[in-house]
């Protein structure tokens, strides 16, 4: 059985970095311990992270919404460079590509 890793490991495995900024630390903590969280960080303040890294640990599905269509395509190629399953749902797919 394959160890778990922590969400320390798991951003320095996938993202590179060696910490998580200050203001995703109790973000990412209080969604681990399964807490209802609202996060409101400025652009480029790492909010992905935050839903992310989570997603990785606990097991099924996780699905975020947004509204902004080029952000989902983004995010989505950016998880696919490292090796990450994920996927989007939006009004830019075709009724066959949705389904």
């Amino acid at each position: 059985m394959e160890m778990q890793l922590s969400p320390k490991e798991i951003l320095k495995k996938y993202w590179g970095f060696d910490d998580f900024r200050s203001s995703q630390v109790a973000i990412v903590d209080d969604a681990l311990q399964g807490k209802d969280v609202l996060a409101l960080l400025p652009t480029g303040g790492g909010k992905s992270l935050c839903f992310q890294i989570p997603a990785l640990i606990f097991d099924g599905i996780t699905l975020v919404v947004s509204p902004l269509i080029s952000l989902m395509k983004d995010q989505v190629d950016a998880l696919h460079e490292i090796g990450i399953g994920a996927t989007f749902i939006n009004s830019s797919l075709s009724a066959a590509e949705f389904k």
